[in-house]
């Protein structure tokens, strides 16, 4: 499954309306531990695709969204359903940390 990339403009409407919870990587390019987590958020969409949306939001292309959110620390992983956020991770987690973590709200 593909990951989408989201921006101020698309975020709310995006998110509002996805019938699947969304997993959002808030992340930039020049942060490490963001690359290091992007590898496992890729396996993450792959393997609950259908289950899951994927999205990626770097917060210096959509600094709205990261000021929105309070988005202090990167990577910051959120998932949301129905629309509003259920929970937050900040730094970089095992695959099986995200994958606990996604599989509560499936």
């Amino acid at each position: 499954m593909a990951i989408t990339h989201l921006y101020n403009e698309n975020f709310a409407d995006y998110i509002q309306g996805s019938e699947l919870p969304v997993l959002v990587d808030f992340w930039a390019t020049w942060c490490g531990p963001c690359r290091m987590v992007a590898p496992i958020v890729e396996e993450i969409s792959d393997e609950f695709d259908g289950r899951l949306n994927v999205c990626k939001v770097d917060v210096d292309e959509a600094e709205e969204v990261a000021m929105q959110f309070g988005i202090m620390s990167i990577p910051t992983l959120m998932i949301f359903k129905d629309g509003a956020e259920q929970e937050r991770i900040v730094g970089y987690r095992s695959k099986e940390d995200l994958s606990a973590l996604v599989e509560k709200y499936l």
